[in-house]
């Protein structure tokens, strides 16, 4: 065996890293999509345009610590990578960096974008960004990932933290309608991952890490990606009474769109990337309407009967939504690794418990 054979991950030569490396360890693809929720969130908690320095700031701070969250996410999952198809190009897997330097990268990343945020914007919008990759790194990579169903589910919180730091950089505080925006894309984030861990359910088995599709199946995950765009649709809805009608047109029409692909879904489990690719189109054109309403018109517009009518809808596909999902989780997942424990327990339990706790506090925002 030659000597660089028996080098450990630590001791790798590090000297080959290229730039290009290093710009895959922070996951662009994924970035793009956390500054789509970013900047409208901006958007409408200035009421109209937040001014260009304070959008590039935001947005420079955010890529900067959501990059710190995936290089070090590498890291941590690199023996993971190594058994998986879909991961095992990345720079760790195949040896183009040590783990030392993708570590001092990350960690890095993540404390010059606290430093930047809390330089250019305030403490809060620092503090959010940062709190979102530690529970990127510490409750989802560490813990979740690797232990439980549910780790996309509650771990999808890392990846709704943008919206509250674009809100809080523009007001420095944190409302209702801001924690509206977080919830739609917590609630999204299933619906998005399962439908690619359906198309890629061999590999998570063959890295020992539980998916639903690998757990469950790929036909109950897809009822369960189903039930999950009802309520991804019905937290959309209740924006309403804060937007207007371009805003409300384009959650019904992309709405309905979201939920009759994941029905469609249902039995054309082949698909699974194609609804994968249309769960992005779905947020990003949501959050577009979101901008573009409120810097052509302003905040606000819909009639008190549409708004009801919204808010009435999307409470009931919230929590309609949630209790059908409890019940499959309860009522037919024997075969789910922590069921019966207490924690498995809380862990299916928190997000309804989330949801119903938003539909009251927006209910009682608006009355």
């Amino acid at each position: 065996m030659s000597d660089s054979a028996r080098l450990t991950d630590s001791q790798r030569p590090e000297a080959g890293a290229t730039l290009g490396d290093y710009v895959r360890l922070t996951k662009p693809r994924i970035i793009e999509l956390l500054l789509t929720t970013t900047l409208p969130a901006m958007v409408l908690a200035a009421q109209g345009w937040p001014g260009w320095w304070l959008t590039v700031a935001t947005l420079i701070g955010g890529t900067m610590s959501a990059a710190g969250a995936n290089a070090i996410n590498q890291v941590l999952d690199a023996d993971i990578d190594r058994m998986m198809s879909r991961t095992r190009g990345r720079p760790l897997p195949t040896d183009h960096m040590g783990r030392g330097a993708a570590m001092t990268f990350g960690v890095a990343l993540g404390t010059l974008g606290f430093v930047w945020l809390l330089a250019t914007t305030n403490l809060l919008a620092a503090s959010l960004s940062t709190a979102g990759l530690l529970f990127y790194v510490f409750v989802y990579t560490l813990v979740l990932k690797r232990t439980t169903t549910q780790n996309i589910v509650i771990g999808g919180a890392a990846g709704a933290v943008p919206p509250l730091v674009g809100w809080a950089a523009v007001t420095g505080s944190l409302s209702v309608p801001a924690w509206v925006l977080f919830a739609m894309v917590f609630f999204w984030t299933p619906t998005h991952f399962w439908a690619l861990a359906i198309r890629y359910k061999d590999d998570y088995e063959t890295a020992g890490v539980p998916m639903l599709p690998g757990v469950v199946g790929v036909k109950m995950t897809a009822d369960h990606i189903f039930l999950h765009s009802f309520v991804t649709v019905g937290v959309a809805l209740l924006l309403v009474p804060w937007i207007g009608w371009i805003y409300l047109a384009a959650v019904v029409l992309l709405g309905t769109w979201l939920i009759t692909g994941a029905n469609h879904l249902r039995s054309n489990l082949d698909k699974a990337m194609r609804y994968f690719a249309a769960t992005n189109g779905y947020l990003a054109g949501v959050f577009l309407a979101i901008a573009v309403d409120v810097l052509a018109f302003g905040v606000g517009g819909v009639s008190p009967g549409i708004e009801t009518a919204a808010l009435v809808i999307g409470s009931s596909f919230v929590v309609g939504g949630m209790v059908a999902i409890i019940a499959r989780e309860f009522g037919t997942h024997p075969e789910r690794r922590l069921v019966g424990r207490t924690r498995d327990t809380v862990e299916v339990l928190l997000p309804f418990v989330g949801a119903v706790a938003l539909v009251v506090v927006v209910w009682g925002a608006v009355a």
